[in-house]
């Protein structure tokens, strides 16, 4: 045994000790998350690696048969769901006798998955990926018997990939990213972290950036596919929704804060508050006959009974909520701010806006998917923080389809003063949908990289694998 294995087997077995000695813990922290989102409180059974015993029901009974090794694909949250379906379709179709597992880390990601793949009864069984616990990944392995493993963007555990490798199912990353900040993080874990990526069969990166990082600990991708995020279909009946409730809107400048996180709506609402009230010598009339409308989208559903009475701290009355679209009679001439508490629709939110301020990007989150409000033609403004989506963010700004401002109390008023330049946001507009549009094929790059491997573990595939992705209209 070398040094540096001996230093690794080390590092692993204090990792696994260190899951178990916090396995009471979790428990807790379960119940915590339960208070704002009760669906933390479902499935416990499935972080700990336990399920219930086969059924013959359509969801379950094809795992468990041995005849058919199912396809795994582990997105954790919303993002990743939303991104890896395209390629689950079309795996989905090429392999149409192969059950598929979908995991994830979120009822939010869980939500999705079921959401958005209600049109293959049958095919598909969702589960949460257990907490990286020996013994749970182990049962995990035992249980669904996986026959290869698609691990969307940047998860590595240890044990998970320790446990893939002795039952022999290759893992491959798609549409893997990795930051400096998450670099700098796994180098100092070094010792635990080089033979997880190691243990990866295939690793396909995003960006050549994000290739040149996952290189350092310890695996160079095989291939740049770009990201996956591009090739998501359009919603043509949500965008025909958001269409319909901008009509009820009128004339007024509309501004959505799409996917806000913890602490951004406060500073939202403040900016808003202050330009509405002491007006910015920039914005000139904005708002003199008809006052500009704000809506806010919070990134988890858990957080929007919360948002709601902010709103309500700030503005001094209650906002109008997701529901109230829903009724023809409703008037919104005097909404100031709407809360978008609904989950799916963000297609729709950025087809009834003028002008959207990314969350995420105003605190140091990373942001949140600006692509998919350029790909909808709606102009972005972003704040400072763009980490996750750092290559995506600088070749939107080139494209003329975003702005990026370095004070995220800036981000409302530059929101407002876009709006109301109609030739501006037209061209922004525009280049925003060219912009996603010059970017999509990662879809089909992505397969075409997969396709050996995929074939050695499921076989022959019925129909070609690489194929234009159909447009689903949910």
């Amino acid at each position: 045994m070398t040094q540096s294995s001996g230093a690794q087997n080390i590092a692993r077995c204090l990792y696994g000790w260190g899951w178990r000695l916090a396995t009471p813990l979790l428990g807790s922290y379960l119940l915590y998350r339960s208070l704002w989102q009760p669906e933390y409180r479902q499935h416990w059974d499935e972080r700990f690696g336990y399920w219930r015993a086969p059924s013959n029901t359509p969801d379950t009974h094809s795992y468990h048969t041995g005849q058919v090794r199912p396809l795994w694909v582990h997105a954790v949250s919303v993002g990743e769901t939303a991104a890896v379906l395209p390629l689950l379709r079309q795996c989905a179709a090429a392999w149409p006798e192969v059950p598929i597992l979908l995991t994830h880390g979120t009822p939010t990601g869980r939500a999705t998955g079921a959401l958005r793949l209600k049109d293959l009864p049958g095919r598909i069984a969702q589960s949460y990926l257990p907490y990286d616990l020996p013994g749970a990944v182990e049962r995990f392995f035992q249980h669904w018997n996986p026959a290869i493993g698609l691990i969307v963007e940047t998860e590595v555990w240890p044990n998970l990939v320790a446990a893939a490798n002795r039952h022999q199912v290759p893992l491959i990353a798609v549409n893997a990213r990795l930051s400096p900040r998450s670099l700098a993080r796994g180098q100092r874990f070094r010792s635990l972290i080089e033979p997880a990526v190691r243990g990866y069969s295939m690793i396909i990166a995003q960006t050549q950036d994000d290739a040149e990082r996952i290189a350092h600990l310890g695996q160079r991708p095989e291939f740049v596919t770009g990201n996956l995020k591009f090739d998501q279909p359009a919603d043509f009946v949500l965008q025909a929704r958001g269409r319909g409730w901008r009509k009820r809107f009128g004339d007024r400048l509309v501004i959505l804060a799409a996917s806000t996180r913890e602490g951004e709506e406060a500073l939202v609402l403040e900016s808003w508050k202050r330009v509405m009230q002491h007006r910015d010598p920039r914005l000139g009339g904005i708002g003199d006959s008809l006052p500009p409308m704000l809506i806010i989208v919070p990134r988890h559903p858990n957080r929007f009974e919360a948002v709601a009475r902010l709103i309500t701290r700030h503005m001094g009355e209650a906002p109008m909520q997701r529901k109230a679209l829903d009724d023809p009679n409703t008037d919104f001439s005097h909404c100031n701010v709407l809360l978008g508490d609904s989950m799916g629709e963000m297609q729709a939110w950025y087809a009834a806006a003028d002008v959207t301020v990314m969350g995420g990007s105003l605190l140091p989150f990373g942001s949140q998917n600006l692509i998919e409000a350029n790909a909808a033609g709606c102009p972005v403004v972003l704040g400072p923080s763009v980490y996750n989506f750092q290559q995506a963010a600088e070749a939107s700004i080139l494209f003329s389809a975003s702005i990026q401002v370095s004070d995220p109390r800036e981000a409302i008023p530059v929101a407002l003063e876009l709006a109301a330049d109609t030739a501006r946001r037209g061209a922004m507009s525009a280049a925003g949908a060219a912009f996603a549009q010059a970017h999509r094929g990662s879809l089909e790059r992505t397969l075409e990289a997969i396709g050996p491997l995929m074939e050695s573990a499921l076989g022959p595939p019925v129909a070609p694998l690489v194929t234009a992705p159909p447009q689903v209209e949910l």
